[in-house]
């Protein structure tokens, strides 16, 4: 081999050697997220799974894709699912955090205190954390502090207006089931609101307790022996989960019921009034987005929703023998038929 020939290729290969080591290190280099959820759908649409990726039109992965994340090109993600059992959520968030991953996006408030006390330093992304500030997870809404910062659902504050619709729906409403999830940390204020407000609405409510899928047919049973007049589900990613069991035990035993996510509606129900679930974990992209450029989540207030859902089955009503008021249908989101 001639001399040029040789200094020709050797030059060559040391080129494309940094090169192929570039590319290696920015794969190396691209960030990771630590997904700590119930399930695949903590707070959205069906299906929920307690494994696997998050599905393609999940609204956490179009508002990255938006924002321009590209799974297996420019980020990277680490999936941790509780199946509901929120026991668990210590032990996956200690793994998050031994991977070394660069943000925890975290749904539900057993999920997010179990990522605060397993790190002081990764930044968190809340989802579905309530009221924040009552619930001890930040120090105010405009300057959170420490590491995690994200939305507010306000999800239980709400509970009024449910019961304040739900009896203006069905005016001889007398009696109300309450199901709820007690392992929720924020179910009690949710309780405590809809319980006030049934004082002065003149509406009975009593709570009934399903802490896992298999206890649902007890508490089906004993919300049956009350025999109310309706049933309201507080939110709950547990709850969510069992969607078209519930709905199918309101529709067989002819129970109107009004629901904290717009999911249960969609699939049958009566009416709901709520946050937009999908666009609200849509919104959390934008956390994870200015958190990877450098902003420090303590420095980034905690948003809070602005719209609210009111959503009408007026196919449902109609079944259950329902009229429902012209008032209440000209206020509401969208009706169904």
């Amino acid at each position: 081999m001639e001399r040029r020939t040789f200094m020709a290729l050797v030059s060559g290969s040391l080129v494309v050697a940094p090169l192929a080591a570039e590319a290696q290190s920015a794969a190396k280099a691209a960030p990771l997220i630590g997904i700590l959820f119930p399930f695949t759908s903590p707070g959205g649409s069906p299906p929920f799974s307690s494994s696997g990726p998050l599905p393609v039109d999940n609204p956490l992965r179009i508002g990255l894709r938006d924002l321009g994340y590209i799974e297996g090109e420019n980020v990277r993600f680490e999936y941790r699912y509780s199946a509901g059992h929120d026991e668990r959520f210590p032990a996956l968030a200690a793994e998050l955090v031994t991977m070394k991953v660069d943000v925890i996006v975290a749904a539900t408030v057993t999920a997010i205190r179990a990522a605060q006390r397993a790190t002081t330093t990764i930044p968190i992304v809340m989802i579905f954390s309530s009221d924040p500030v009552r619930l001890g997870l930040v120090k105010s809404l405009a300057r959170p502090g420490g590491n995690a910062t994200g939305l507010a659902s306000l999800t239980f504050d709400l509970a009024p207006k449910r019961l304040e619709l739900f009896k203006e729906a069905i005016p001889k409403l007398k009696r109300v089931a309450v199901l709820v999830n007690p392992t929720n940390p924020a179910v009690r204020e949710g309780v405590s609101q809809s319980e006030v407000a049934g004082q002065t609405l003149g509406v009975r409510v009593r709570t009934f307790e399903v802490k896992e899928p298999a206890g649902l047919d007890l508490g089906f049973s004993a919300i049956l022996q009350e025999r109310p007049d309706g049933l309201i589900v507080l939110p709950d990613p547990l709850l969510s989960s069992q969607t078209p069991r519930i709905v199918e035990f309101a529709a067989k035993n002819r129970l109107p019921a009004m629901y904290g996510a717009r999911e249960f509606v969609d699939a049958g129900g009566l009416i709901s009034y709520a946050i937009n679930f999908v666009e609200h974990t849509r919104r959390a992209a934008g956390y994870i987005d200015k958190i990877l450029k450098g902003a420090k989540p303590g420095d980034l207030p905690v948003e809070q929703p602005t719209k609210f859902e009111f959503v009408i089955n007026l196919k449902t009503a109609k079944a259950l023998g329902l009229t429902i008021p012209r008032s209440l249908l000209l206020r509401a989101d969208q009706v169904i038929e």
